[in-house]
């Protein structure tokens, strides 16, 4: 796959033939999807036969050679914002945060604002400059957007590389919680699958049987719900992008809520109350709390370990499962 900035030519095959320009230049650079080609293609930056084609819709034929220039992404520098943050711990090298659910941790594409990163650099001043990156200070891990609970930032050099030392390592204890569909079996075990990006869909990670990174996840019930549903404890032996969502769907116990690797059941609440099916029918995110995080302070030697209850959401959550 072609690396996304650059000049690239690409030329129309007979089954390419009658595809719209954007949908056929998305197809063939792959690392860019079909609406940032249409504005490219606007702008001026596809060309054939040394003209420029600002037609997104245009019908491609066989035989043509289009000339596409993606420019490099500028990311804008991130901003200090006044946000408020739930501080678990701080000293001068490192600062432990509770993130809600629904905080980007850094800015990103259609993210520039509002991110933990953001809320880090108003509140650590200068302290945080640099580290780890202009454009992500101090992170040296992240949680998903929807997923709440505990991380630990770096503030200083020298805590960064011990923190991502100790990622690297896996000496970082790690314990999510989780509700999921149906009733786990047996009571704990042990997830171990690589995991990748899909090759169909590359905003999803998937299990993968002769390629992507070594993953294990540690799993143990808590508390059933009937057998509809059931709280788990997920430790983390590795930290792949998405690890407990895709391994609890792996094994056919997709994370209540989850809107990627799980359709909805709730076929399966229709027996209870109205009150609770319309609380678990209207839950907005994947049931997926950051809960517990212990490790050696890198400076200081110290251990430390911190942890923090269920945010409001998921105990409204809990309860209506509980009934």
């Amino acid at each position: 796959m072609p690396s996304p900035e650059g000049t690239h030519q690409v030329e129309v095959s007979e089954k390419d033939a009658g595809e719209r320009l954007d949908r056929f230049l998305a197809e063939k650079l792959g690392g860019l999807s079909r609406n940032r080609i249409k504005p490219l293609v606007k702008e001026g930056h596809c060309l054939f036969a040394g003209d420029v084609m600002a037609d997104p819709s245009r019908r491609v034929k066989e035989g043509e050679i289009y000339q596409i220039t993606v420019p490099e992404a500028a990311d804008p520098d991130p901003i200090p914002q006044d946000i408020p943050l739930d501080i678990a711990f701080e000293d001068e090298h490192l600062i432990v945060v509770n993130k809600p659910a629904r905080m980007v941790v850094h800015p990103a594409a259609g993210n520039w604002s509002g991110t933990l990163v953001n809320a880090l650099l108003f509140h650590c001043g200068d302290s945080l400059s640099g580290i780890g990156g202009v454009k992500r200070p101090g992170i040296v891990h992240r949680i998903d957007k929807e997923t709440s609970g505990l991380m630990v930032v770096a503030k200083t050099d020298a805590a960064h590389q011990g923190l991502a030392a100790l990622f690297e390592s896996h000496d970082i204890e790690r314990t999510y919680r989780a509700i999921v569909w149906g009733r786990v079996y047996p009571k704990s075990g042990e997830i171990e699958k690589n995991i990748g990006r899909d090759p169909h869909n590359r905003k999803r990670m998937a299990v993968m049987e002769n390629s992507g990174k070594w993953a294990l996840t540690r799993y143990e019930l808590e508390e059933n719900f009937e057998d509809i549903a059931c709280l788990v404890k997920c430790t983390l032996a590795t930290g792949r992008t998405h690890q407990i969502r895709v391994h609890m769907a792996s094994i056919g116990h997709p994370l209540v809520g989850d809107p990627v690797y799980t359709r909805p059941k709730l076929s399966r609440t229709k027996s209870l109350p109205e009150a609770r099916h319309n609380v678990i029918r209207k839950f907005p995110r994947q049931a997926l709390h950051a809960q517990t995080l212990g490790f050696v302070h890198p400076v200081t030697n110290k251990p430390l370990k911190f942890e923090v209850e269920f945010p409001s959401d998921i105990m409204k959550l809990l309860n209506a499962f509980r009934g």
